[in-house]
């Protein structure tokens, strides 16, 4: 999975003083878990561009005080009207402990469902798992070509033994529904094929 970088610094104080002058300063504090005790620190909001406004999934190298630490990101919060960040959670990674994370979904192929006319639905653009570090994908590709008009994709058809989803075997992906120009090609075909039955009638008679 691509990674990148935060540089941060670390806080002594983490009151609430402290707190609205790293925001003001356009500073977002931070908090590390996993570790033997929480690390307290602050990074530049910038910094987070690459990590939380892309659809993609990244594990992220945080640099404090000329210690890195693996993580990835838990939790983040944004002001409920400028969207400013306030304040981020991390997980830090272990080579052999499982950490749970979302995903992206990539569909790719052409629904046999969708050719005759009908409508796909992709009910989940992330999916959240759990896996060590070494196998957390950069995403979920699901092919749709098998799908026809009626039929969906569940997501025990996607379980393997390098991850675990977090959401129910029953859950669905993604399906093809019926759209009007499909009823009226499938009201076409049947007429056709009426047609072509009554005419091998006549020539049979």
């Amino acid at each position: 999975m691509k990674s990148i970088t935060i540089q941060g610094t670390k806080r002594e104080s983490v009151g609430k003083k402290s707190t609205k002058a790293l925001r003001d300063a356009e500073l977002v504090p931070c908090v590390v878990y996993g570790g033997t005790e929480p690390l307290n620190f602050s990074a530049e909001e910038k910094s987070f561009k690459g990590l939380v406004y892309t659809p993609e999934a990244h594990t992220v190298s945080i640099e404090v005080d000329g210690q890195t630490i693996p993580a990835v990101l838990q939790d983040i919060q944004f002001h409920p009207i400028t969207d400013k960040i306030l304040h981020a959670d991390f997980y830090q990674l272990s080579e052999d402990k499982p950490v749970i994370m979302e995903v992206p979904v990539r569909v790719t192929g052409r629904s046999k469902g969708v050719v005759a006319g009908g409508v796909l639905r992709q009910n989940f653009r992330k999916l959240k798992l759990k896996a060590i570090p070494a196998n957390l994908p950069d995403e979920i590709v699901v092919d749709i070509t098998p799908l026809k008009i009626g039929n969906k994709l569940f997501l025990e058809s996607l379980k393997n033994d390098k991850y675990t989803f977090m959401h129910p075997d029953n859950a669905v992906i993604a399906a093809v529904k019926m759209s009007r120009n499909a009823g009226k090609n499938t009201a076409a075909g049947d007429d056709e094929d009426e047609t072509v039955a009554e005419e091998t009638s006549d020539a049979a008679e």
